[in-house]
């Protein structure tokens, strides 16, 4: 299979066109460049985890304080909040290539001062709310350079495949990190993290081709238009509204179990140990069914039933999280947070693979940025909401009418969902602002065929290889 997705072509008018035969994992991972991404990602991913778990304890073991140890896991999503969009449209003045290694070693050395001993707490958290800086940039970079490398047409899988890929990495980051930071030390977590960042961009730098950035600097205008162009075009257009409503209100709802699940597990035992195994359950359970739904959905299911599953998948996402109004024992609760997540993990790849290709070229990192503010804002609300109200009632109760409030408004959207015909015209559409595929790399020059010997008899010639 050829490295460039755009130059494959047919073996014969009767082989089977690659629309219409099933793309595989091995055929996303023959890209090179895909697999350099996808390694970028996951040590990326499960080192913010190990360090977000490791900072946490840190601040905790110095501070005594249960608020200051939450502020700091909670100061890593506040990039997203107050500047998401800004940083996202940023990345579009300058090449993918070169944001994603500058961020990975902007962020390296920022964890690196982590490790200087007796660092006060607020410049811990000031230098984790720096460091948290450079994920917008990176996550948009490496979302707007995907369908540049995999091309259209393997742009679903490979979508499904990081987004299961992020969830894994969560558990193993969460609990290795704990682990490391409990057992041995936190700095070891944190050496962890600014060698995943190293490495990270070396494989950007080594494997990944550069490109010129999507906008040039004559097309450049003021950063907030650029920012709000991103909100207008999401917002805009029926089928991107369609699925940013969608993703949100699928992960409001979703998200509450994970959100309460320290004070729902305290509230179901009174053993510390039973508790901390509860909460662990629980807030375990979404991602691990995330990753069993994504691969199921992704390896059995064709474009066109996948297309079909969006909507009965969206509405049991919070149908799933109902019974929590009967107050089950935890194991339950996670039974039940765990058949929510595996139909999120469903849909969710699906709706970001039907997004990004209905996305014009030069938009991808601007829009991303837009979708990301949207779900931190939908889950940070969600989760001080039904925190609040769970202060004046019984958890299981407002978890449960919660969900049936989630059931209603997702059914509704399902309902008015656009046609599979609107989302053909809209990606087809976005299909035109492609960019053409890079030249050729030049071929060396062929020395010219020697002149032919004189046959000689009784002699069998092995041709040279070129």
């Amino acid at each position: 299979m050829s490295e460039d997705p755009d130059a494959r072509t047919a073996a014969s008018a009767d082989a089977p066109t690659e629309s219409e035969r099933p793309i595989t994992f091995r055929d996303l991972f023959a890209i090179r460049e895909y697999r350099a991404l996808y390694l970028s990602l996951v040590t990326n991913w499960v080192g913010d985890y190990l360090a977000r778990a490791a900072i946490t304890v840190l601040v905790y073991e110095q501070s005594q304080s249960v608020l200051l140890s939450a502020a700091a896991f909670a100061v890593t999503f506040l990039p997203w909040v107050i500047g998401g969009t800004l940083l996202s449209a940023l990345v579009e003045r300058y090449p993918y290539q070169r944001v994603l290694i500058a961020a990975d070693i902007y962020r390296m050395v920022l964890i690196t001062l982590l490790l200087i001993p007796h660092l006060p707490i607020p410049a811990m958290l000031l230098i984790v709310f720096l460091a948290a800086l450079g994920t917008p940039p990176t996550q948009a970079a490496r979302s707007a350079l995907q369908p540049l490398v995999v091309g259209r047409e393997m742009l679903p899988i490979a979508v499904a495949t990081n987004a299961t890929s992020v969830q894994a990495a969560q558990v193993f980051g969460y609990l290795a990190g704990a682990a490391l930071a409990t057992a041995i030390n936190p700095q070891v977590a944190l050496i962890i993290d600014v060698i995943t960042f190293a490495v990270s961009a070396l494989l950007i730098a080594i494997w990944v081709r550069p490109r010129p950035a999507a906008h040039n600097r004559a097309e450049r205008r003021h950063l907030l238009r650029e920012s709000a162009e991103g909100y207008r075009l999401v917002f805009g257009s029926t089928t991107l509204r369609s699925i940013a409503i969608m993703v949100f209100v699928l992960t409001m709802f979703a998200i509450v179990p994970e959100g309460l699940a320290a004070a729902w597990a305290a509230e179901g035992d009174t053993d510390p140990a039973a508790r901390g195994l509860n909460q662990g359950l629980i807030m375990a359970a979404g991602p691990i069914g995330f990753v069993i739904g994504g691969l199921l959905i992704t390896r059995f299911a064709g474009p066109a039933l996948r297309d079909r599953l969006v909507r009965p998948l969206a509405v049991l996402s919070a149908l799933a999280l109902v019974p929590a109004l009967a107050a089950p024992p935890a194991p339950i609760v996670a039974l039940m947070v765990a058949l929510s997540g595996a139909a999120q993990g469903g849909v969710v790849p699906t709706l970001n693979g039907k997004f990004v290709l209905i996305l014009p070229h030069g938009y991808r990192a601007r829009a991303y940025g837009v979708m990301q503010t949207g779900l931190q804002f939908s889950q940070f609300g969600a989760v001080m909401v039904t925190g609040l109200l769970a202060d004046h009632f019984r958890l299981p109760a407002v978890v449960g009418l919660w969900s049936v409030g989630g059931t209603i408004a997702l059914a509704l959207l399902a309902y008015r969902w656009p046609s599979s015909a609107a989302f053909a015209a809209a990606t087809d559409a976005a299909a035109e602002s492609q960019p053409p595929p890079p030249p050729p790399a030049p071929v060396a020059p062929v020395a010219p065929p020697a002149p032919p010997r004189p046959a000689v008899a009784t002699t069998s010639v092995t041709p040279e290889r070129q």
